[in-house]
């Protein structure tokens, strides 16, 4: 027979206060919705990816209603170069044509998403794996380049394909999953008049959402701890003047810039707030949620 082991006074102390911590989040968070962007490092690490399953499951638990939007771009990146088709990028967006798409299709419609689904009901929830074309979910349309931005070189393609950006979002099917007590998790697949398929930034999608359900948090899971300044230093929280301000004045930039943008775009349209978190720390969900401190950068309005 397994024995518990004794944990030290100041270890319960701890535990202890982080519980009594916790408390006041959860009354204020119940049957709100939190939508999450799910990628990076957190996808991949075996450790990590059961404890965001852990994680989402006690959200749920305690009368939240977390909605998570998944990435899955380096499963692409592998899954094509199996098949011997080369990846390409435009203004870091993925060149995809009617082949590429189909594999996109199959892996985040398919092994990614079942793979999020199966490791959430092994952990005790119950989830339900959505294309943004099921039901008509997520309606988009072609993402048209600007020649004019500097992240395209002139030397590049303008038209990528299958690549789309969010026209609109049908809440019905979520709110339905919802109110049943279901966690839907949704691949940023999008489907344009013509029933053609659109492959769509899973942050945007994440974003688009969030303001559409009118969520009360939308959390971008990435693999840094959060916003940075000037000095490297973490940046807790920021309201949305003085992000703008860090944008203008280039400490926000690069790969961070794209999320920041997204976060900021969800506070100003309404979301209560929006974080950027490590997705590299184990249980980043609960204290970003549940403690004080979090562990990323908050922005709100």
């Amino acid at each position: 027979m397994e024995t518990a082991k004794p944990i030290s006074p100041q270890s319960a102390r701890d535990r202890a206060r982080m519980l009594s911590e916790a408390l006041p989040y959860i009354q204020r968070f119940h049957d709100k919705t939190i939508v999450i962007k799910y990628g990076g490092h957190a996808m991949v690490d075996e450790a990590l990816k059961r404890s965001f399953a852990r994680d989402v499951v006690l959200l749920k638990l305690v009368g939240i209603n977390p909605v998570i939007v998944h990435g899955g771009g380096p499963q692409i990146s592998a899954t094509l170069e199996k098949i011997g088709i080369k990846s390409q990028f435009v203004a870091g967006l993925r060149v995809t044509d009617r082949e590429t798409m189909d594999v996109v299709e199959m892996v985040l419609g398919g092994l990614v998403n079942k793979d999020i689904v199966n490791l959430i009901s092994q952990h005790g929830g119950k989830a339900v794996g959505l294309s943004g074309k099921d039901g008509g979910l997520i309606r988009a349309r072609q993402l048209v380049l600007d020649p004019d931005d500097p992240a395209v070189q002139p030397s590049e393609i303008i038209d990528i394909g299958h690549v789309g950006e969010v026209e609109s979002i049908d809440p019905e099917l979520v709110a339905l999953l919802d109110s049943q007590d279901f966690v839907p998790v949704i691949a940023p697949i999008g489907v344009g008049p013509d029933g053609r398929a659109y492959n769509i930034n899973a942050d945007t999608v994440a974003g688009k959402l969030a303001v559409t359900l009118g969520a009360e948090k939308l959390i971008l899971l990435t693999n840094t701890a959060g916003v940075l300044g000037a000095g490297e230093q973490l940046l807790t929280g920021l309201s949305a003047a003085e992000t703008k301000a860090l944008i203008v004045d280039g400490v926000i930039h690069s790969g961070m810039l794209p999320k920041v943008r997204c976060a900021l775009d969800a506070v100003q349209s309404g979301v209560r707030s929006a974080h950027i978190i490590d997705g590299r720390v184990e249980h980043s969900l609960l204290l970003e949620i549940f403690t004080d401190g979090g562990v990323g950068t908050l922005i709100h309005g």
